[in-house]
This record gives C-alpha cells, structure tokens and sequence, in this order.
C-alpha cells in the first residue's frame, strides 16, 4: 500500500520539481477556513485528517497536501522547484501542510502525467511477468472501474488478487488529486474469467481498505 501511495505522490512532486521521497499517509491537516468557505464551484477531496484538498476556481486550482506527505523532504526546496514548474504560489501552513496555487492547464497537465503513469502500471499487469494469472485490465475514463481479465484456476491458487488492491489506491488518488471528495471516492474492480467471460469477483475501494484495517 505504502510503496504505490510513494509512486502516485512522487508524480505530483515530479511535476513540481521535487525529489520521490518516503511518505507516511497517517497525519494530516484539518480544512482551513478559507477552504471551509470556499465557493459552490470548489471541490474538496476530504474534510478530515490526513485528507488531499482541492479547490478548483474559475481560473486556478489550489491542492493541499498534508503535512505527512512532506516528511524528510526540505519544504524551501520543495517550494522553489514547484515555482520552477508552473506553480503561481507555495504556501507552507501552520499545520506542516502545504498549499499549492496552480493553472489550471498546469493542474491538467499534472492529471495527464498521472493518467499515463496509471495506464503504464496497468500495461506491466497485462505483461503477467509480475501476476501470471492476469491476462488484460479493462478501465473507465475516470478509473473509478476495473476488470481484471484472468485464467481463473491461476488466479486463485496464487496472491495475484493483490493487484486489486494497487488498482483501487491508484483509483482513489486519481480522483482525489482531481477534486474528487472523500466521501464520494470509489473504485470498484471486477475479476473476471478469461475462458467463460463470467464476472466471479468484486471489490470495491475503499471498503476493502477498511475491512482490511488498511484505512
């Protein structure tokens, strides 16, 4: 879990400049006022702790990450090399998280860095180098669904079920990255039988995270 949230942040911080780092997802920022009175076209990802916030404006996008996100990384560094990258503004808060003010054609690009990154990641599954049993990954434009196309017998002798679990992170910080709030983020994923075409299982994020203990 740990290993693909790095991945997925690391991508974000590319796109500002920063080195990938390791990342703890535990503690995080409570909403600042400003967010709590932001306007009806602005999108919150989460209200909680530890929660990536979105506002989207008419004409700029702010992302707020958590203070966690930054640990062992030099937060002046971090902020230079975001200005470097597009970002209009970088502003460290009281509470350790950081707030970036960015285009909205910078915050696209990032989206798009993001999308490509998830379709490699589900290019190495369809390799089946990594999970054998795997055969294709099918996948809406939001990536809020999965079907993992797979030779069943292989599939449940073996721990390729795991994947789902990396597609369903990677699902839900698509759509938090992109506004989508917390409350509302979903990723269901389907397993489905290659020869029989018949749909055998079903999880869906994050209600598998939290039955895991994982959330």
């Amino acid at each position: 879990m740990k290993k693909i949230a790095i991945i997925l942040l690391s991508l974000f911080l590319m796109l500002a400049g920063c080195s990938k780092g390791s990342n703890n997802e535990n503690a995080g920022p409570e909403p600042t006022s400003n967010a709590a009175d932001s306007s009806a076209n602005q999108e919150k990802s989460s209200e909680g702790q530890g929660a990536i916030e979105v506002d989207k404006g008419l004409l700029d996008v702010e992302i707020t990450l958590p203070a966690s996100m930054f640990e062992g990384q030099d937060i002046d560094q971090v902020i230079a090399s975001a200005k470097q990258e597009g970002v209009t503004e970088v502003k460290k808060n009281e509470d350790g998280s950081v707030t970036y003010k960015m285009p909205k054609s910078v915050h696209k690009n990032m989206m798009k860095e993001m999308e490509s990154e998830i379709i490699a990641s589900l290019d190495e599954l369809k390799s089946g180098e990594d999970f054998q049993s795997i055969k294709n990954v099918k996948h809406n434009d939001s990536f809020t669904e999965f079907t993992l196309i797979v030779e069943k017998s292989a599939y449940e002798g073996s721990f390729d079920g795991f994947a789902a679990l990396g597609l369903g992170l990677q699902g839900m910080f698509y759509q938090a990255f992109n506004g989508v709030a917390a409350e509302k983020q979903k990723v269901t994923i389907h397993v489905e039988d290659e020869s029989t075409g018949d749909v055998f299982n079903t999880v869906e994020y994050p209600d598998a995270l939290n039955n895991l203990g994982l959330n």
